[in-house]
Formats: C-alpha cells, structure tokens, sequence
C-alpha cells in the first residue's frame, strides 16, 4: 500500500458554508489513524490592480472587515466562496466575489495561481485571480459582509501593511507573493 486508505467517514457538523468530519484511515505501514478534515468549497481570491489617477502609479483595492474569530478587523484581498453553487466556474466566482464587495467590474481576470488554504487540516482550495481593467460601481454585499469597508493603496503601501501585520491573511500575503512573482517573468 503506497498511500492513505480511508476506512469509514462520520460527520460531525455541517453548516452552509463547511463540513467537519471524521475519517478512520489505515496508513502505508497498516497502522491505523484518524484524520479530522474541514471541507470547504474552492475559494476566489482577487487583486484588483489599476493605475491611478497621475495615470503611471500601480493601486490595489483592498476589502477591510471584522473577522470574528479573530475578534479583529483585518485587511485582506477581495475573496469568498458561492455556497450552494459548488460547480461555479472560477472565472466567474472571481468576478462575482469582486463585484459584490467592492463593486469594481474587470475587463480582464487572469488566473496566476493556486493556494491550498491549511492542506494539513482542510480540503479547500483557492484560486488566484490578477484582476485589470477596473471600473468602478455599487457593490452588493451580503447580510455577513455589511461592515466591509475597501480602498486603493500603492504597492508600497500594501507591502508596508504587510510588514507591519495591518495585512495577516494568510492567503492575501501569499497572493501578493504569486503576483510578485509572476511580475518578474
């Protein structure tokens, strides 16, 4: 036996927007195991990124909102998930989760990555989109996002929000790192 074997499968909890369930497993060497998992739908994580008014400076859009299980409000990338819809293409979740928290709309969303979000303890997986070509308009938040607040800011200012721990999430700071290095090919 060359990998995990999953023996039997319980769920423990399930809400809209996750499953958590438990999953005896025998490993390569035949010893058992257990395994908690938390699956969630695939994710969209988006980088708004535009020129700004002097026309020659880089901007990017940021959403800032209370995290409650941090009990902090936090900077981050546009990003979410469309529960009940688990076949929606990514393109379009991108383009949905942008809309709707910042109320830009892109001519352009490209796909420069992939993040698997903790692959120690959840199945959910996120792709990242370079989103150019920004026009701006009413977004259209859900009830769970009415306190979200976003803004422009300079490359500096994101890299130095970064540094500072004013940006914490994870899959934003990784994003940046995807983007960055797309840049320089």
């Amino acid at each position: 036996m060359d990998s995990i074997q999953t023996l039997r499968t319980r769920e423990l909890y399930r809400n809209n927007w996750l499953t958590i369930r438990e999953d005896d497993i025998r490993r390569p060497d035949g010893s058992a195991g257990i395994y908690a998992v938390v699956d969630k739908p695939s994710y969209a994580l988006v980088i708004p990124r535009d020129l700004g008014p002097d026309s020659r400076t880089q901007r990017f859009h940021l959403v800032e909102q209370f995290r409650y299980p941090l009990g902090l409000r936090r900077w981050e990338f546009p990003q979410g998930t469309a529960p009940g819809l688990p076949e929606i293409d990514p393109v379009e979740l991108a383009a949905r989760e942008l809309h709707e928290e910042t109320g830009l709309r892109a001519d352009s969303m490209t796909q420069i990555g992939l993040l698997d979000v903790a692959p120690g303890m959840s199945s959910q997986r996120g792709r990242v989109f370079l989103a150019t070509g920004i026009s701006e308009g009413p977004h259209a938040r859900e009830h769970e996002e009415q306190d979200m607040r976003s803004a422009w800011f300079t490359r500096d200012e994101v890299e130095q929000m970064i540094l500072e721990g004013v940006i914490t999430d994870a899959q934003s700071i990784a994003a940046w790192a995807l983007m960055t290095l797309v840049d320089r090919r």
